[in-house]
C-alpha cells in the first residue's frame, strides 16, 4: 500500500514540475533570472529524493564527486525506470549497486567490442627509402 502512495507522490511531483514549466513558458520569460539548467537540476534532485532512499542518495552523491558521468548515467537510468513504472518502491543502496554493476558491465562489453575505438589501417608499400631521399 505504501508503494502506491510513493508512486502517487512521484506522479504528483512530476505533474507539478510540468505545470511549473508550462506556466514559466506562458509567462514569456518574466522570471528571466531562473536558469533552465538550475531548474532542471532542482527537478532532478527532487525526483531522485522521491525515488531513492537516503542511503542510496548519499552513495550516488559520493559517486558524483568521483565520477560525474557514471553518476549522471545512473541518475538518468533511475529516473527512466521510475517514469516507466519499473520501480515498485524506493530504490535502496543495493538496488543502486546492482544498477551500477550493470552499467559497468555494459561499458566493459562495449570496450571489448571496440565501440568508440579508432582503428588506423595503413597502406602497404606507400613509402620506401628512395622516396624519403627525394624530400
Amino acid at each position: 500500500m505504501s508503494d502506491d502512495a510513493d508512486l502517487q507522490r512521484i506522479r504528483a511531483a512530476r505533474l507539478q514540475q510540468l505545470a511549473a514549466q508550462g506556466s514559466a513558458a506562458a509567462g514569456n520569460g518574466n522570471g528571466g533570472d531562473d536558469d533552465p539548467q538550475r531548474t532542471e537540476s532542482a527537478a532532478r534532485k527532487s525526483l531522485l529524493a522521491q525515488i531513492l532512499t537516503p542511503e542510496a542518495a548519499d552513495r550516488l552523491g559520493r559517486l558524483a564527486l568521483v565520477n560525474a558521468d557514471r553518476a549522471r548515467d545512473a541518475e538518468d537510468r533511475m529516473i527512466a525506470m521510475a517514469r516507466t513504472g519499473q520501480l515498485r518502491q524506493r530504490a535502496t543502496e543495493d538496488d543502486l549497486l546492482r544498477l551500477l554493476g550493470a552499467l559497468r558491465e555494459r561499458e566493459r562489453e562495449a570496450h571489448e567490442r571496440g565501440v568508440g575505438r579508432v582503428v588506423f589501417s595503413r597502406r602497404k608499400g606507400g613509402w620506401d627509402e628512395q622516396d624519403e631521399e627525394e624530400f
